[in-house]
């Protein structure tokens, strides 16, 4: 596992940054606050190939790894952007792993349609909170040992939630049965895994920019005639959380590259990457929330935005003590935790 980018990494890298300056700012996702999604960006971001960058070739895609799709989570979650990205290229690979021939296909890679995953088992339900559900037409679940899709939805109930999320419940009473038994069964855990992957990645980049927010404004506060940034316990409060992010880079970074090497322990890495992240980013969120005083909590103030974002993002995975859980079944015997 490398930390550093290749040359073609930067190059890809300096691409997608000049894409989220130009169509992320933050005035755009303030603009995109009320439906958590901006239509014009997404459309900006097919040109640049995004949307089926991680497909195979041959129906389409860039065929691109799981690392160049972290590059651009990375800056998913430094701008906080309002597009699918990471659910739409997860469950774009999903499809093409279990049929390439799948006449749905091309449409996700150019992101024509908008796929999403839906990470709840339905079990005996037959509805599910869906992230980006509000605005994806292509969704799959997981039905016992069946990957079933809902297409072209038109009955999703958006939720309003902390983050501003385009999140929805689904009913999947009418979906299409397009995969099952367990090769599809570990082929939807796989694209779960995926999914907590390259959120701890955006994760990480989202606690990095808070951290940097919240140094900004420590270096033009002033309080008792001098600046807050000149304030010992303040710089101790930075240097924790930025230490606890970039953590998380470093465990997000192995997560994904045991997806990549199909490690055996990828299940527990993206686990423990996820819930890390989730800690770490919520931590440097508030962390600078709380040294904005009173104005990190007034809206125009940027903070509050990443703070909201940190909360809502994990959340949409469900409990995390299930996902300690998880972890814990999966590291210990097979009795595993009750």
């Amino acid at each position: 596992m490398y930390l550093r980018l290749s040359p073609d990494e930067e190059s890809i890298k300096d691409i997608f940054v000049s894409f989220f300056d130009a169509e992320c700012s933050i005035e755009r996702v303030r603009n995109a606050e009320e439906s958590g999604f901006d239509a014009t960006a997404w459309e900006r971001f097919i040109e640049t190939g995004g949307p089926g960058m991680c497909l195979p070739e041959s129906c389409g895609g860039g065929g691109a790894d799981l690392t160049t799709a972290a590059i651009v989570a990375n800056l998913l979650g430094t701008y906080v952007a309002p597009i699918p990205f990471i659910e739409h290229v997860v469950a774009a690979r999903l499809l093409a792993s279990l049929d390439q021939s799948n006449a749905n296909l091309p449409l996700l890679a150019t992101g024509e349609m908008i796929g999403s995953l839906a990470l709840q088992s339905l079990h005996d339900s037959t509805s599910a909170i869906v992230p980006a559900g509000a605005i994806a037409n292509y969704i799959i679940g997981l039905r016992g040992e069946e990957i079933v899709v809902a297409e072209n939805t038109i009955d999703a109930s958006p939720l309003r939630n902390t983050a501003n999320l385009p999140i929805a419940r689904h009913n999947f009473d009418d979906a299409i049965v397009i995969a099952s038994g367990e090769e599809a069964h570990n082929a939807y855990l796989r694209a779960k895994s995926e999914w907590k992957a390259l959120m701890a990645v955006a994760l990480t980049g989202l606690g990095r920019k808070a951290v940097d927010i919240g140094v900004g404004y420590a270096k033009e506060r002033y309080q008792f005639g001098v600046l807050i940034g000149s304030f010992q316990g303040i710089q101790h409060g930075f240097a924790t959380s930025i230490t606890n992010v970039e953590g998380s880079h470093f465990l997000s970074s192995r997560a994904i590259a045991a997806l990549e090497e199909g490690a055996d322990n990828s299940a527990q890495l993206t686990g423990m990457a996820f819930l890390f992240a989730s800690e770490a980013a919520l931590d440097a969120a508030a962390t600078s929330l709380q040294y904005h005083g009173g104005y990190g909590f007034a809206e125009e103030y940027d903070i509050q935005l990443y703070y909201r974002r940190a909360k809502g993002w994990p959340l949409q995975l469900g409990d995390p003590g299930l996902e300690y859980q998880h972890i814990a079944n999966l590291c210990l015997s097979k009795e595993g935790v009750v």
